[in-house]
């Protein structure tokens, strides 16, 4: 069985694996990923992201075309992103929008 991870957008530095993911299996990028092969490092829990490829440690994590994350440390494709090494930032960012529009 071919194990797939949907990517949305082109931007989107994460996947979301449609099954559970084992180190040194290889994921098929489904989506806009056109197929692209990348090699699992870590275990990934099915509904769970892999990276689609290094993220810095401080960066914007980008799934849906959104920033929905900033990474607490350096995160290498084909890892696990989750709670671990990962905040989350969309609904902080809607609350500062909201701020914003009650200052107004």
């Amino acid at each position: 069985m071919e194990k797939t991870a949907i990517q949305i957008k082109e931007s989107d530095h994460v996947a979301t694996a449609t099954v559970e993911l084992l180190p040194a299996e290889t994921v098929i990028v489904s989506g806009i990923g056109n197929g692209r092969p990348l090699r699992v490092e870590e275990k990934i829990p099915r509904g769970h992201k892999i990276a689609l490829r290094d993220i810095a440690a401080q960066e914007e994590i980008h799934k849906y075309g959104e920033v929905i994350g900033i990474a607490t440390e350096a995160i290498l494709a084909g890892h696990w992103v989750h709670v671990h090494n990962c905040r989350g930032a969309k609904g902080r960012r809607f609350d500062e929008i909201h701020a914003r529009k009650q200052g107004e």
